[in-house]
């Protein structure tokens, strides 16, 4: 349930600045790259504004032995199948490669896309995938500790690497611990990608105000970004009164089911107009 708007008070500091935007991850598994790449071009047809992919080795769900495609090659051959929606993939695993690495490759997206492109960033949880590929497995304390050594060397990278950046490439960071990932995000992200919602999510952005002011960063800088479903006349007013502005829809192959974008598509342009 979502608290009395005077719970608010403290939070809704964003709350209309931003326009609304919607993002569409389409999840790289059970399908074949061709099926990917239709619902592509249908998702840059549709008119949204991020498409996403994700960073894990094996399908999510019950199928876990299904089919499946990495991430961030599958983001560089979509960049150069789509002209406008930015493109990231939501979001890449940090331990998966050293941040130098993860920077030369979304810039190098970067330059295939036009400047498109978001670098998502998170500390993983799938422990799968980590072991069968021959990662180490940290506790879930030291994997955020790691990232938040990692965002440096990427930042650090970033502005070395030549050829430079095309576009601005907003560094977007995913998860929701109160101690540390918030402080993380505070810091270092443009856009925070939250599962969280209702009661939370207001607590959440209270802390991430608070850490913002402990750093002296406007916390309006930052946007906010949730995972959604459903109906959006629904599901969108509350998020848009917390100053949420990207929303994202997931659907998976092989069908990749886009009536759910559609509607928050709409959604979104008559929230615009």
């Amino acid at each position: 349930m979502w608290p009395m708007v005077e719970c608010l008070s403290d939070v809704r500091w964003a709350a209309f600045v931003r326009p609304v935007r919607i993002g569409v991850q389409l999840a790289p598994q059970r399908a074949e790259y061709g099926d990917i790449r239709r619902a592509a071009g249908e998702v840059e047809a549709l008119g949204a504004d991020a498409l996403f992919t994700w960073d894990h080795f094996f399908p999510l769900g019950k199928d876990a032995e299904g089919k499946h495609f990495e991430g961030w090659t599958v983001l560089a051959a979509l960049a150069e199948q789509t002209a406008r929606v930015e493109l990231g993939v939501l979001v890449s695993c940090n331990s998966y490669r050293n941040p130098e690495l993860l920077a030369d490759m979304a810039r190098t997206v970067d330059h295939i896309s036009g400047g498109r492109v978001i670098l998502g960033v998170g500390a993983g949880f799938k422990e799968r995938e980590f072991v069968e590929y021959g990662y180490e497995f940290p506790s879930p304390g030291r994997r955020v500790a790691e990232l938040a050594g990692a965002l440096p060397r990427i930042k650090k990278r970033l502005g070395v690497l030549n050829p430079p950046l095309v576009g601005r490439m907003p560094i977007l960071i995913a998860g929701g611990g109160e101690q540390k990932m918030l402080r993380i995000v505070a810091e270092h992200a443009d856009i925070w990608n939250t599962f969280a919602e209702g009661e939370d999510l207001v607590r959440k952005l209270g802390l991430l105000k608070k850490y913002c002011a402990e750093i002296g960063r406007d916390p309006s800088s930052i946007e906010y970004s949730v995972h959604v479903g459903g109906d959006p006349r629904e599901a969108g007013p509350p998020l848009r009164e917390l100053g949420v502005s990207l929303f994202t829809t997931s659907t998976s192959g092989p069908d990749y089911d886009l009536e759910t974008a559609r509607q928050w598509i709409a959604w979104r342009d008559e929230q615009n107009a």
